[in-house]
């Protein structure tokens, strides 16, 4: 291989414009192509910025040869004179140049990659995890980790230009039995005792509050050992910020400022504000979701009252016993929904844990469908009315207590949008969710559990019912919500040690158990709190959406799988027994691991 012999890069491979003709450059990056035209070598040469062409002609026998040698990935410098091209490419921002080389080292070769790096890459999610050190050359991936990095650099500027501190909090912490399942650390001086990775830096950003920190921010890493998903990981980066002497309002003016400044810079998009707001309860009724896609329609429709007194068991029932039926008018789709495509819709809301989907097809003439037979002309059309249906609309509806209701209506409306290509493009709805319950009731546990964190402060209005009857209880809590996804979440936070102790009360704990989990917080309430209340971002969520990927995993530099490993570097894996004695552990039952 050859040395760099003091050679210096003088721009990047996707730098070069008209404006840079018949100067002299050195590039350096990896081949991305290279063609052999019997005599005449041309090479893409690429790096982060973009990709370059090369051509080698004839009159150097030694260069052409060495040209020639070149394959995909080969890491080399190029020596040349910018000119103007003969054949534009219009696709790639460097297509009305290339250089003619004058020199070549190549500082290092390459096997032939598992895979073709290029952005319509057919290998496997799996396989690209694994050399992921490769996938992230594709262009895509380059792109949008660009972004993550506008979009951390603005929230600095942003943030310090508001008054905020960014101030780091620990990463080794203490469990708490709220929440998520929590990542465990051994201690080896403490024996027996265990840290906990933070899934948020709730708590210490509230004791910065105390402390009289007044504005404070992070970047902040934290840890949830939970199932995976699309939009989830194991490690994931929060925006995170908490500001004193606030009420809802302040919170989300200043967030607001964020959010419009941040789709501006990096997508020169305009976002109106003040943004919409929905309660928790609209959302719900409206959406059937906290987290709702109002880019298209197909509302939820409250039918119960139709069907109260109704002959058809299956509904009139379900009323009885305070649950409701309700529905969605996929208005139009009337020659879309055939019998298999509403027998698949069946089996998708059976998912989630619905019974079953009934309907009703409005054609000119009549109403038609699996529930026709049980109503009279006056009830059908009453039922028309109510959905405002015309002729070529289908009524699609499920009957059940409300929380299956709303999953199972609000996930069939979001399938009938994808399905139809009912979203339009360029789009992006943000919105704040407000006015959550402040509880919900854990069947498996038998209690009440924060809908939030136990630090969320009640609304003013329902304090009383923290003794009385918490399922009536709201929170000052609001999520900011993107096209179906929840962006971030936050609250005002209780700041009075009566009113916690009253919350973790209404939590199940007992005054002993509180002060034993979280003692030190509510002995520093006893020191002057003031009010305050803040808001947490999901960054990886952030980027997916901005840069349209599939997948936070998209956004992450060395994400995790499904079951949290990590393909690349194989983790996690076993450890040496000394290493487990020196922290007093020992493996129960250890599945050894094949490394062959």
């Amino acid at each position: 291989m050859d040395t760099m012999k003091g050679l210096k890069r003088t721009c990047m491979c996707g730098e070069l414009r008209e404006q840079h003709i018949d100067k002299k450059v050195t590039l350096m990056g990896w081949v991305a192509k290279a063609r052999d035209m019997g005599g005449l070598v041309f090479v893409d040469i690429r790096d982060r910025s973009g990709i370059s062409q090369i051509v080698f002609e004839p009159g150097n026998e030694a260069l052409i040869e060495k040209a020639s040698s070149l394959h995909m990935e080969y890491v080399i410098a190029v020596t040349g004179t910018v000119r103007k091209r003969s054949n534009p490419n219009c696709n790639i921002p460097t297509g009305q140049v290339e250089i003619q080389a004058e020199e070549l080292l190549i500082l290092n070769a390459s096997e032939v990659p598992p895979f073709v790096i290029t952005d319509d890459v057919k290998a496997g999610e799996d396989l690209r995890l694994k050399y992921r050190y490769l996938d992230l050359r594709r262009p895509t991936l380059v792109k949008t980790l660009e972004m993550r990095h506008k979009v951390t650099q603005i929230a600095r500027r942003y943030f310090d230009e508001n008054g905020f501190l960014e101030i780091e909090t620990p990463i080794l912490t203490k469990s708490t039995p709220e929440g998520a399942r929590d990542y465990l650390v051994p201690s080896r001086v403490y024996p027996g005792n265990f840290f906990a990775l933070p899934q948020s830096p709730q708590q210490y950003k509230q004791l910065l509050m105390l402390g009289g920190m007044d504005r404070y921010f992070q970047i902040a890493k934290c840890f949830r050992d939970e199932d995976l998903r699309a939009d989830r990981q194991p490690e994931f980066t929060q925006i995170d910020l908490e500001m004193s002497f606030v009420d809802e309002n302040d919170v989300m003016a200043i967030n607001e400022g964020f959010l419009k400044k941040a789709f501006k810079e990096i997508l020169d998009y305009d976002v109106a504000l003040p943004l919409p707001r929905l309660t928790w309860q609209e959302a719900m009724d409206r959406f059937g979701s906290d987290k709702p896609d109002t880019r298209f329609g197909l509302e939820l429709i409250n039918m119960t009252d139709l069907f109260a007194d109704c002959e058809f068991k299956a509904f009139s029932d379900v009323c009885k016993n305070g649950g409701s039926v309700r529905a969605i008018n996929a208005s139009g789709l009337m020659d879309k929904l055939t019998r298999k495509t509403l027998d698949s819709l069946v089996e998708f809301v059976k998912t989630y844990k619905a019974k079953g989907m009934a309907w009703l097809i409005i054609d000119e003439n009549e109403i038609r469908g699996s529930i026709s037979k049980f109503f009279s002309p006056e009830e059908l059309n009453a039922i028309r009315e109510r959905a405002n249906a015309k002729a070529g609309d289908v009524i699609l509806f499920v009957a059940d207590k409300d929380s299956v209701v709303y999953a199972s209506l609000g996930a069939l409306r979001c399938e009938i949008a994808k399905k139809f290509d009912l979203i339009p493009n360029g789009l992006f709805n943000l919105l704040w969710v407000t006015d959550f319950p402040l509880f919900e009731y854990d069947e498996e546990e038998n209690r009440y559990v924060a809908m939030h964190h136990p630090f969320t402060s009640p609304k003013d209005e329902d304090v009383e019912f923290l003794t009385t009857d918490p399922s009536k209880a709201h929170a000052k809590a609001y999520d900011i919500v993107l096209n179906g996804y929840e962006l971030g979440g936050g609250s005002i936070r209780i700041y009075d040690p009566e009113m916690q102790a009253k919350m973790f009360e209404a939590l199940g704990f007992t005054p002993e158990a509180a002060q034993e989990r979280f003692g030190y917080l509510l002995n520093a309430f006893r020191y002057g709190t003031p009010p305050h209340g803040g808001l947490a971002y999901g960054l990886d969520r952030i980027v997916m959406l901005m840069a349209g990927a599939e997948s936070i995993r998209d956004t992450i530099a060395f994400p995790k799988v499904k079951d949290s490993g990590e393909l690349m570097i194989e983790s996690p894996d076993v450890v040496d027994k000394k290493q487990l004695d020196e922290l007093g552990l020992a493996i129960v039952n250890q599945v050894e691991k094949n490394k062959e």
